[in-house]
């Protein structure tokens, strides 16, 4: 689906044909749609197609006078639970007198330009539009981490009340996420550096405080990543630690009760035998059998507590 809107002082508007100082906003589009920007616009074939591939690490390229920047944005993804947070890459291509952007699902982050939820947008001013959605990327990025966050702290409630798999599992899933998060974010930050310094993108003087922001925005999100990465690892060892323990004292109590149990039965055992015993004659002998089996079972109670296995 192709979508080209222009801006006016109320805001976006959608048009119909490609005029100059527009933004193109193409989701999931097939072949012929993708045919047709790229010979409106003059544009290279794969600038178009290569946004579309989900393993595209970001970079930016450079061809004439367009230049193609592919960011890995995050998502939220209701249909794959086992990873609920994933990156994706979105491509935006910056032309003279257009501004095309190409993912292959819709996200939020181009979205909150079609809401007015961004004041001062301008189409004219492309660089500043671009660091505008490099803003909104580290934003949701920020805003899935606390929500990864509240998440661990609710699978660790749950943990603490009793060890089930479903929650180590989910734990195992959100550490998937993070590990998403934190190599998209760095190859985000060095492509927006490498982007800052190419000579054919050229950064106003007041857009320069605008990539300042994004770039303490990303730095912060990158520190958030590692943190909360390096706390879910850490809990992962310490409830594996807390499993193993209580194998290891479950383990203990069975062995213990299977010697204890053992003494009573081997008295019994021998007294079974058809050979001569002691007592055998006598009319105290199965109680005489049953004392010694019970101060065996005691005594085995004793060492084992002493112990500390039970």
């Amino acid at each position: 689906m192709i979508s080209i809107f222009k801006k006016t002082d109320e805001g976006l508007y959608e048009i119909d044909e490609i005029e100059k100082d527009c933004w193109i906003n193409a989701i999931n589009p097939n072949y012929v749609e993708l045919n047709e920007i790229s010979k409106a616009l003059d544009l290279p074939e794969e600038f178009l197609t290569d946004p579309l591939d989900v393993d595209e690490r970001p970079r930016i390229e450079i061809e004439d006078d367009h230049i193609l920047i592919i960011l890995r944005v995050p998502y939220f993804d209701k249909n794959h639970p086992e990873i609920p947070f994933n990156t994706m890459p979105l491509g935006i291509v910056h032309s003279p007198n257009h501004i095309v952007t190409i993912c292959s699902t819709e996200t939020e982050i181009l979205t909150t330009f079609l809401d007015k939820r961004i004041k001062k947008l301008s189409l004219k001013n492309k660089e500043k539009f671009i660091f505008l959605i490099f803003l909104r990327t580290a934003i949701l990025y920020l805003k899935f981490l606390r929500q990864i966050s509240n998440m661990t702290n609710n699978l660790e409630k749950e943990l603490h009340k009793s060890m089930k798999n479903k929650e180590l599992i989910k734990l195992l899933d959100l550490e998937k996420s993070l590990v998403y998060f934190t190599t998209s974010l760095k190859a985000n930050e060095i492509m927006i550096e490498r982007l800052s310094r190419a000579k054919k993108f050229k950064i106003d003087a007041d857009d320069k405080d605008l990539l300042e922001d994004v770039v303490v925005e990303y730095k912060q999100a990158i520190e958030m990543s590692n943190v909360y990465s390096n706390i879910l690892s850490g809990m992962m060892d310490a409830f594996a630690s807390v499993i193993s323990n209580n194998l290891n004292v479950v383990m203990k109590f069975l062995t213990s009760i299977t010697i204890i149990l053992m003494l009573p039965t081997l008295v019994a055992s021998i007294f079974g035998m058809n050979v001569a015993l002691p007592f055998q004659n006598s009319p105290y002998a199965f109680i005489m059998t049953m004392v010694i089996s019970l101060m065996l079972a005691i005594g085995g109670v004793v060492f084992f507590f002493n112990r500390k296995w039970f």
